[in-house]
């Protein structure tokens, strides 16, 4: 009797496109996943990510066990409507990203309609709590499982979010000089990241005008002067509603900070979340930007941010799963 012979199932393009391009291995796994190909580090990318989050909770944990009545203290003095805020502007934010998303998404050829955009993004948020580049992928993901035939490729869809990246970045350069006093950085520093950062606009620019096919259509949204001015609009209001919660709850709990250190610490968070630091990313930027005004209540305001963050991403999750099933039931 011969062997039946079956045929292996169909590679789903997708996949195909993330395992092949670097790029898009980068935004799947995560910064270790830049290690050259033979290395240790990329084979365990993964598994290093996770490690060093451990790590990183569990040195917090340490550092303030012996802080731990002063960190409750802190955490139960923050008012409800200070937790209300923060949750609300969390979720003003989420918007704001994700219509930002949505221009840029446009500007690259698709035509999925905002609300399975939002949906979609609204879905990856709760991969931020883990990752920015994991939320990123199960962004892309999301929107291509719900709309595979009007949103672009996932390459253009990795490329889609580097004009938000590259303006938040040049916003951080911009508002680096607070870092000044809290890391104790040259005065100069802030002026390289300045430069550094208008190069990296100025680059994106030239190059979204030079290449206009496959992964580098994802940022066809630098070559025109106005979906240019909505994204970077877009991005100043989306940066603005963040300071501002920073300082919600830090002075909530009665740190006395201004807004320059809300802005410093929100910098530093965009820093350190390059590094898999996960969950206790609010904490760690916290204590290491404004650890001087009180190590058990910073630490207690980074819980909360984290908390509150959380609560939003939620929010707007479930917003995003009723929107799907309210529109299969009138589908039905």
């Amino acid at each position: 009797m011969g062997h039946l012979h079956t045929s292996d199932p169909p590679i789903d393009p997708d996949l195909l496109e993330v395992e092949s391009d670097p790029a898009l291995r980068l935004v799947e796994e995560g910064l270790p996943a830049a290690a050259p190909r033979s290395t240790w580090l990329r084979r365990h990318s993964k598994g290093v990510s996770i490690a060093f989050g451990v790590s990183v909770t569990a040195a917090l944990v340490i550092g303030l066990y012996g802080k731990r009545q002063d960190f409750a203290e802190a955490l139960g003095s923050a008012s409800l409507w200070v937790l209300t805020g923060a949750v609300a502007l969390q979720v003003v934010w989420l918007i704001a990203r994700s219509e930002a998303w949505h221009v840029c998404v446009v500007a690259a050829g698709g035509d999925c309609g905002r609300r399975p955009l939002y949906r979609a993004a609204a879905i990856g948020y709760l991969g931020n709590l883990l990752n920015s580049s994991f939320g990123l992928a199960v962004r892309i993901a999301e929107l291509r499982r719900t709309a595979p035939s009007t949103a672009p490729r996932a390459g253009a869809l990795v490329a889609a979010e580097l004009p938000i990246v590259v303006i938040e970045i040049a916003l951080a350069a911009i508002c680096s000089f607070t870092l000044i006093g809290p890391l104790g950085i040259p005065w100069w520093t802030p002026l390289i990241a300045l430069a550094v950062a208008f190069g990296f606009v100025a680059g994106l620019s030239r190059l979204a005008n030079r290449k206009r096919e496959g992964f580098w259509s994802g940022i066809a949204v630098m070559r025109g002067l106005r979906h240019r001015n909505q994204i970077i609009a877009l991005t100043i209001f989306a940066v603005l509603a963040q300071v501002f919660r920073n300082w919600l709850v830090l002075k909530g709990i009665g740190v006395d900070v201004t807004i320059l250190d809300s802005v410093a610490l929100l910098v530093a968070a965009a820093a350190i979340g390059l590094l898999p630091v996960g969950p206790s990313l609010g904490i760690t930027s916290s204590v290491l930007i404004l650890g001087s005004k009180g190590v058990a209540a910073v630490a207690a305001a980074g819980a909360l941010l984290t908390a509150t963050g959380a609560v939003g991403a939620v929010c707007f999750a479930s917003w995003a799963m009723a929107d799907r099933f309210r529109e299969r039931g009138d589908g039905a």
